[in-house]
């Protein structure tokens, strides 16, 4: 696909905004990433005993007033600072872009969870008397929420979308913004993913009954993917947004070019609601590097999904043995085992956190894999240490999620 592409209709990532639970900004995450320093914490839930997640503690008044904190959410709060990082790490004069023109494309696992639980525990102290009931709440609890709270922070007229999309989120909403930009819908996207799942009790129980909660004495070896002794998700929230710009308009204005999108995929398992299907996960990977018009010999990271559940873990090993083989050349590494499982924001993040290998050739580590599940695997998986690397030219990404959704992108170098 890329090769084909006119310039008009290449897109580049020119701005950078995240949070994580080990940095709030691209820097912070990826010296953290290098460093081998885990981001997740205990933490207490309503109605759970003490558990584990991934927490961020990023500056909300940044860009909000306590005003707007009070009236919005939490997952609205990370999208707004996301989406004014990336803006201002993009550099653009905000006050001469045509708001009309600029879209926003928010990945999201859930939404409205948060906001319901906390209303319906406040009446239950008044006899359920819906009296007292927020009139906040329909605002907080519609779909397109984060994406709208982007728009009204940052004057936004364009269009805007919240795409649920399970824990592929992060890349759909980066695959959609592409699609806008080379539809000419918009001139300028702000794409991605955010989550704000560890305030929801509600997707503790549920992980905790089907027994793939994570326990570890130690909370930062808690996360353990394709580890023989992984148990489970550690729960955390996040947010990664980047800025898209067609490729003739970034050089126009001088812009910085983290990369390439060149390639990118989604389909459906169309099987269980929860176990994945390793046949349509290699699918959704040899699609996207066609796409990119490349082969799997071309692409030096890979950015793997895995979530530390054990089918999940064995299923996606045997996908990308499948479509890589034993390419000695290609790193596979794994973001959750430092922060956990951003959900929405998962795939928006472990992305974001290897851009900078691209030019300091460096793949960052999957830790905690201190006994390697010889069901999973991998020879190419970094474990551990960083791994130095001859090339990065082009990062692979994937993320899968309930109900059988699978999507993958494909970021070249700029300039290649």
């Amino acid at each position: 696909m890329s090769s084909a592409l006119k310039d008009h209709d290449r897109v580049v990532i020119t701005g950078v905004g995240l949070t994580s639970p080990n940095g709030n900004n691209l820097a912070e995450f990826r010296g953290a990433l290098l460093e081998g320093r885990s981001g997740v914490v205990p933490f207490e839930t309503r109605y759970m005993p003490p558990t584990l997640a991934g927490v961020c503690n990023f500056e909300t008044s940044r860009y909000q007033k306590k005003k707007d904190l009070r009236r919005g959410t939490r997952a609205g709060s990370v999208a707004i600072y996301c989406a004014n990082e990336a803006v201002k790490d993009a550099g653009f004069d905000w006050p001469a872009v045509r708001k009309d023109r600029v879209g926003v494309y928010v990945g999201i696992t859930e939404h409205g969870n948060v906001e319901t639980e906390n209303e319906i525990y406040e009446i239950s102290k008044f006899d359920y008397d819906t009296s007292v009931w927020s009139h906040h709440h329909n605002p907080r609890t519609v779909a397109n929420n984060a994406a709208g709270e982007v728009t009204i922070s940052l004057g936004i007229t364009g269009p805007h979308l919240c795409l649920g999309a399970a824990c592929a989120a992060g890349n759909a909403g980066f695959i959609q913004g592409v699609q806008m930009l080379r539809l000419d819908e918009v001139d300028l996207a702000i794409a991605g993913g955010v989550s704000e799942s560890i305030h929801t009790f509600g997707i503790f129980a549920s992980f905790h009954a089907q027994g793939a909660l994570a326990r570890h004495e130690n909370p930062a070896k808690a996360c353990r993917p394709f580890d023989l002794a992984r148990n489970g998700i550690v729960v955390a929230e996040g947010g990664g947004l980047v800025t898209l710009e067609r490729l003739p308009d970034a050089l126009a204005r001088g812009a910085n070019i983290y990369g390439e999108i060149v390639g990118y995929a989604m389909n459906s398992d169309a099987g269980d609601f929860v176990l994945p299907d390793r046949n349509r996960q290699a699918e959704c990977v040899k699609l996207a590097l066609s796409r990119a018009g490349i082969g799997p010999e071309d692409v030096d990271i890979v950015s793997s999904h895995a979530t530390a559940t054990e089918q999940g873990d064995i299923e996606e090993a045997a996908a990308l043995a499948e479509v890589f083989g034993d390419l000695p050349h290609v790193a596979i590494n794994n973001t959750k085992s430092f922060i956990g499982h951003a959900m929405g924001a998962a795939g928006a993040l472990e992305l974001l956190g290897n851009l900078p290998s691209f030019r300091d050739g460096v793949a960052h580590a999957t830790i905690n894999l201190d006994d390697p599940d010889p069901r999973c695997r991998l020879p190419q998986v970094v474990a551990n240490t960083p791994r130095r690397l001859e090339r990065v030219r082009h990062i692979l990404n994937n993320s899968f999620g309930m109900l059988g959704i699978n999507s993958v992108v494909i970021v070249r170098r700029y300039p290649d």
